[in-house]
């Protein structure tokens, strides 16, 4: 019997029904017409600062809306959806704007007209607005305007080195998710105004696109930058993980000190000179969490108390979906974890890493391509046979959490995958590009906007009872209440605030974290 067997043989079915999950998706507020929405964030969605369902994520018009914590994947995703119904209700009583269904983003403006997410006047909400004016100092706000869906995941009894051994699997098996799942091979013209781009021009509508591309988010267009492309950050375990993070978070970074924290007429232009502002600021595919207490820093509840859950964030909004994911994929999800923590995993190297960027980059923008060698260890692989022996050892965990949960939705999920796999014009990349070709002239804004206006009206004829609409209309109240409550405490000056909130001795000191707890029991959300 192999080590891989002797663990899954070893989980009860216990364990596996303790699993965990919530989810947190990202989508822009746009008009009838494709561009961007520039109103605030709506009244009656409640306070983007205290709310715990719907909030916003860089922009005003970025909505963000997050489940709690759920047993099942079925009620985690009638959560989300019945979030989605308040939301699109709320909109259509405000005006005719809908939530864009693609994680590229819809038409935009000039960049310093994206509209910053804005929180109130206590010290903690204008830190959150800084926060991302210091972020389109250093990206650009369009960047800022990509949207996915993060996948929140816990298990019973995996402690610190449980999570960080299916950490450094997942960054080595990440390609996969990226071949079956991503959504974004093409984009609107206006996202890379200014900027260069590798993209190929489609049509005659202002679209670009990877032919073969999978995840234009996730490639050289999404979350990158010079500097943190200098982070080398090791998974091997807690201690080097924070004290990677730890370096960014104190290290001066000579072009965001040419920023400097406030301009010459006072405006606050970031909240840190350094390479990275707060934790948060770190974007990778996946992320060790914790749940933190009320002004605590992410890396010091992790040192203190140990990884609690982990963060996958390299989902695309599925635009073929009403909620921008479904069933099957959460469950496909479930079995590729467990599969990460399951199976050996070596410490990771320099060369791996840089191995992995290459990787995740090849297969973002040309990940459809037949015969694409992707690297492993230094050797060429085709993609496709690296994905389907992925799959061959996703079967037996597949078969384990139908035996523990009933039915056989996990078995079906993996070998929906192994079809596609087979077959990429079944992929949600290779189908948003037949769409645009059949019915939007190759137009990727036509394409989406019409499956946002078709998200709208399915979500709008939902059923919906004047007790869930008077249950999210007194969530939305008191998160108002909240916000002045906070606002009212506030004694401490702004300057003050963000110098103690920034100071290296409130991210913790390295030591031996105990184990984490079984279960994440809540999430906490911001990027």
């Amino acid at each position: 019997m192999t080590p891989f067997q002797q663990r899954l043989d070893t989980l009860t079915a216990e364990q596996l029904r303790g699993m965990r999950r919530g989810l947190e998706k990202e989508s822009l507020r746009a008009q009838p017409d494709g561009r961007l929405a520039l109103t605030p964030h709506p009244a009656a969605l409640g306070s983007a600062l205290t709310h715990p369902h719907i909030t916003t994520d860089y922009s005003e018009s970025q909505l963000e809306l997050i489940t709690g914590v759920h047993a099942s994947v079925e009620s985690c995703l009638t959560e989300l959806t019945e979030v989605h119904q308040y939301t699109v209700r709320s909109l259509r009583m405000a005006g005719d704007e809908m939530l864009w269904a693609s994680s590229m983003p819809c038409g935009l403006p000039t960049d310093e007209t994206i509209p910053l997410g804005r929180y109130g006047s206590s010290n903690v909400g204008r830190a959150k607005s800084v926060y991302r004016m210091g972020l389109g100092h250093r990206y650009g706000r369009r960047m800022q305007t990509i949207s996915g869906i993060h996948y929140n995941w816990s298990l019973p009894g995996v402690d610190n080195d449980g999570y960080f051994s299916l950490i450094r699997n997942f960054r080595r098996h990440a390609f996969l998710l990226l071949t079956l799942f991503g959504a974004s091979p093409a984009v609107c013209s206006s996202f890379v105004e200014g900027r260069q781009h590798e993209l190929q021009k489609l049509g005659n509508g202002g679209t670009l696109y990877m032919p073969h591309g999978t995840s234009l988010r996730m490639g050289r267009l999404g979350y990158q930058s010079e500097a943190q492309a200098t982070l080398a950050v090791s998974y091997n375990g807690l201690e080097g993980y924070a004290a990677s993070l730890h370096d960014a978070l104190t290290r001066p970074w000579p072009a965001y000190e040419a920023v400097g924290i406030r301009n010459p007429g006072g405006d606050y232009n970031q909240l840190a000179t350094t390479l990275l502002q707060i934790e948060n600021e770190f974007y990778g595919t996946i992320r060790p969490k914790r749940v933190i207490y009320p002004g605590e820093r992410p890396l010091h509840a992790l040192r203190e108390r140990g990884v609690e859950y982990i963060e996958v964030r390299l989902m695309d909004l599925n635009p073929f979906e009403p909620i921008g994911i479904g069933a099957t994929t959460l469950r496909f999800l479930d079995v590729f974890l467990l599969h990460c923590l399951l199976s050996d995993s070596p410490p990771d190297t320099p060369a791996e890493i840089r191995e992995l960027a290459h990787n995740q980059h090849l297969t973002a923008a040309r990940g459809r391509e037949p015969g694409l060698d992707l690297l492993r260890e230094g050797q060429a692989v085709p993609l496709v046979q690296w994905g389907l022996e992925i799959i061959d050892q996703l079967v037996p965990i597949a078969a384990a959490l139908d035996r523990a949960q009933g039915g056989v939705e996990h078995a079906d999920a993996v070998e929906q995958a192994r079809a596609a796999l087979h077959d990429p014009q079944r992929l949600p990349s290779a189908r948003v590009l037949q769409a645009m070709q059949k019915d939007h002239g190759d137009s990727f804004l036509g394409f989406a906007r019409a499956q946002s206006l078709g998200t709208h009206q399915h979500l709008l004829s939902l059923e919906w009872s004047a007790k869930q609409q008077g249950r999210f209309e007194a969530m939305a109240a008191k998160s108002v209440e909240d916000q002045r409550a906070i606002e009212a405490a506030d004694s401490m000056p702004f300057e003050i605030y963000r110098q103690e909130y920034t100071s290296p001795a409130r991210l913790g000191r390295p030591q031996a974290a105990p184990a984490a707890p079984a279960v994440a029991e809540a999430l906490i959300t911001a990027r």
